[in-house]
């Protein structure tokens, strides 16, 4: 902040007021809520698409391994968009990709186009990840960094907790599964309506505290990569096989819990659309999409608080161990016993606490400020090889052994490998001045 913009009259919705920073930060967080619903709604409705589609689970895992594909190679080029046009300008056009892929899914006559329809959905919704976690960094550094994390993880999941919990749902009472898609289109429109509203706070906010401009570093620099210590790589192996733990399970667990413990799809229950929609949240432990979700939930409600117990006491790594620790068992024990899913699912949902909220407001900590979007950038690439690969060879794996035993030893060896880099992440923190240790203490 500038001595002009502090000199300046101060009203009590000033950009320079914590009040207008934490309203700006509704809007960011809301830029990913339909992006979130949209993705995750291909795993709740998974058993519909199989039987309606009459495809494979392998071609059901591969709708988020086009996904993914198309996030890696867009997040190559997409930080020049970006650099050009600055993360307001090219955020409205990944937020219309992702509207746009969305509408194709729910009207294609075809699995190839569907196929072109998650691509062109996953070219806009992994680069507007990364401008959200640019526009987090940009406004809430040295302040409230990980609590903004949290509370943007726990907005975005709102999306992914309704879709989850309730699209087997929307199938069954409207008719169709076509129906569930063209809900995942309407709640893409949200991350087009946060997008105007954060340009509008943004531009104020730039105005009054002359903020850098943001298209400076919000792009991958491959030169810059030599730069990056082993702190950061050791970040990024674990953002991957973390993720590769969690989103590719989740792209077929509906259908696991269906067909090995005949949880059923979604609650009986009579009624109108949203008396059943309430039912189903009260029924989280006993229908499939339920017991699915209860990994959102669990995050969305507690993330916010972790965020501010990692602002406060640090240990940063120490908490990613915890929670990389907690996968090992908790993939075991569904795929080796008949335990009801969901008590394995809670630690799982601990585990998508504790990782997330330590794990990204870290990189900030690590990487130079200008150097930020390119950390960003390439973490999210190298995250999405995980995401792209996975719920294919979960398909793959379930279509050729019958079951899914191998699928979760596969996921229970990355939780292994994800403890790993985290105790190394922690070894080479205490080399580089122990940074991720450290409690972070707001400022106004």
């Amino acid at each position: 902040m500038t001595d002009a913009a502090t000199a300046a009259p101060v009203g009590f919705f000033h950009p320079t007021r914590p009040i207008y920073r934490f309203v700006n930060l509704l809007f960011i967080s809301s830029l990913t809520f339909g992006s979130y619903f949209a993705y995750d709604i291909i795993g709740a409705i998974a058993p519909s698409l199989i039987e309606g589609l009459n495809a494979s689970r392998a071609t059901v895992g591969a709708f988020n391994t086009m996904y993914s594909v198309a996030a890696i190679l867009v997040l190559l080029f997409a930080g020049v968009l970006i650099d050009r046009l600055g993360t307001r300008k090219a955020g409205i056009i990944f937020s219309t990709l992702v509207l746009a892929g969305a509408v194709i899914v729910w009207q294609a006559k075809s699995i190839p186009l569907m196929f072109l329809g998650r691509f062109i959905f996953g070219a806009g919704s992994e680069p507007l990840v990364v401008a959200q976690s640019a526009m987090l960094a940009r406004w809430f550094k040295n302040k409230e960094l990980a609590l903004s994390f949290g509370v943007a993880l726990t907005v975005s999941r709102l999306g992914s907790l309704f879709a989850l919990s309730n699209g087997e749902l929307i199938t069954r009472f409207f008719g169709s599964f076509r129906n569930a898609l063209l809900f995942a289109a309407a709640a893409c429109v949200i991350s087009l309506v946060g997008n105007i509203f954060y340009i509008v706070m943004d531009k104020r906010g730039e105005k009054a505290l002359n903020l850098r401009d943001e298209s400076a570093g919000d792009k991958i620099v491959f030169r810059d990569v030599r730069e990056f210590k082993p702190t950061f790589w050791f970040v990024t192996g674990l953002c991957f096989t973390f993720y590769a733990a969690i989103f590719p399970f989740q792209s077929l667990s509906t259908d696991f819990f269906h067909t090995k413990w005949g949880i059923a799809r979604a609650a009986e229950a009579g009624g109108g659309f949203l008396a059943q929609v309430f039912n189903n949240l009260l029924h989280l432990f006993t229908t499939a999409g339920g017991v699915t979700s209860i990994i959102i939930f669990s995050s969305m409600v507690l993330a916010p608080f972790a965020g501010r117990l990692i602002d406060r006491v640090g240990k940063r790594a120490q908490f990613m161990i915890v929670g990389s620790l907690l996968l090992i068992p908790c993939h075991l024990a569904m795929g080796l016993t008949s335990i009801y899913p969901a008590y394995p699912m809670v630690l799982l949902g601990f585990a998508f606490v504790l990782v997330p909220a330590a794990l990204w407001p870290s990189v900030p900590l690590i990487v130079r400020s200008e150097r930020v979007g390119t950390a960003f950038g390439l973490m999210t690439a190298i995250q999405n090889i995980g995401l792209g690969l996975f719920p294919l060879l979960n398909g793959l794996l379930r279509d050729k052994t019958g079951d899914y035993v191998a699928s979760q030893v596969m996921f229970a060896s990355l939780g292994l490998v994800g403890l790993s880099f985290a105790l190394l992440l922690k070894r080479a923190d205490r080399r580089e001045g122990g940074v991720l240790e450290r409690p972070q203490k707001a400022k106004a």
